[in-house]
């Protein structure tokens, strides 16, 4: 939001003030500063933002699309960032807006990342992490690779922040551990709501049960550490479609209030996890764990494949196939790689900027 339009508004409103004429009202009182916040929140559409990224072809594109209504006989693969928006207006309220962020990739995706965290800010955002469950032979290189992205773009956010923004920020943070949580002092949670979802639950179901309980206690130790939520999810199973569809729903506009309608922690059924609602020990008998020791244990018990295999079976990029040349739709891709590099450049040189002034 740019600072013309700020003082624009502000002017807007202090007008406003004036034009209500309340006797003995003075602009620089607390009254009338009360008047103004009570205006802007009224006036202000409310604005809320959801990055999703995670595994490739794990169905993160196609969940978004369920949610806005939006049928494609062919899902197209995600090759950098995509962008969508919804927008809802209640009877008597301000308009909310709802942003979606997609990340295709999660090879060298430092600078994508900044880009949703950056625009928008990190006081409403909020994080959907998708895995693919019927991998799990390599889906810890994709947890442990969106986890360090996350967290290093939210350090460095976070030392630039104000404090009056810090202190709301971890406020929050406690609120959504839990105040009262034992566990609090051995999490290391990350300052926006992290919900991790394990996508093609269909698939895992059949899987050998050690497998299913390794996977299981893995991802419930990498929530609870980074103070998330868990939820399995399978687009062809429509009691957990709908689940992840609140969910979306919930991050977004903020209803329904409780989309977990359910608290599930056997590994033979679909998890169902709410923040603050785990504990170390219920996870198991290992205390409090660390993300090195978390990805150690699963490796001993599900081996990973290592990366060098898991690039050979990665698809390459159809825009780079002679055999995929389309005049029309390869001009409008390269617009589109425009744009996004003319937004990178911008949220850099805001950072600079940033930087600059602190």
């Amino acid at each position: 939001m740019s600072s013309h339009y700020l003082v624009f508004k502000n002017n807007f409103l202090m007008n406003h003030i004036r034009k209500t004429n309340l006797p003995g009202l003075n602009l620089s009182s607390p009254m009338s500063l009360y008047l103004l916040r009570q205006l802007e929140a009224t006036t202000t559409p409310k604005e809320r933002t959801i990055l999703v990224l995670g595994s490739k072809c794990v169905g993160k594109t196609t969940a978004i699309n369920k949610f806005f209504d939006r049928e494609e006989h062919a899902t197209r693969p995600t090759l950098a960032l995509e962008y969508s928006f919804g927008r809802r207006i209640g009877s008597g309220k301000s308009p909310q807006v709802m942003n979606v962020w997609e990340l295709g990739s999660l090879d060298n995706a430092e600078q994508l990342l900044e880009v949703p965290m950056r625009t928008h800010g990190l006081q409403q955002l909020a994080v959907i992490l998708m895995l693919d469950l019927s991998q799990p032979q390599r889906f810890w290189t994709d947890l442990e690779c969106a986890y360090k992205g996350l967290r290093d773009t939210a350090q460095q956010m976070m030392e630039k922040v104000t404090p009056e923004l810090r202190e709301i920020l971890e406020q929050r943070t406690v609120e959504r551990v839990g105040q009262q949580n034992k566990d609090s002092e051995k999490l290391d949670p990350l300052p926006f709501p992290v919900i991790i979802v394990g996508g093609k639950y269909d698939v895992f179901s059949g899987f050998d049960p050690i497998i299913r309980k390794h996977t299981c206690r893995c991802l419930r130790s990498m929530a609870h550490l980074i103070g998330g939520a868990l939820l399995f999810y399978s687009q062809k199973m429509p009691k957990l479609a709908k689940v992840l569809r609140d969910t979306i729903c919930h991050l977004g506009f903020g209803s329904p209030a409780h989309p977990f309608r359910s608290h599930v922690v056997d590994f033979n059924e679909p998890l169902c996890i709410w923040f603050g609602t785990d504990s170390w020990s219920k996870i198991g008998d290992t205390g409090a764990q660390s993300v090195e020791r978390i990805g150690a244990t699963f490796g001993m018990e599900v081996p990973q494949l290592q990366l060098e295999k898991q690039k050979l079976k990665e698809t390459t990029d159809p825009a780079k196939d002679p055999g995929f040349k389309e005049l029309v739709i390869d001009e409008i891709r390269s617009q589109k790689n425009e744009e996004l590099a003319g937004l990178m450049r911008d949220v850099l040189l805001r950072g600079k900027f940033e930087s600059v002034q602190t």
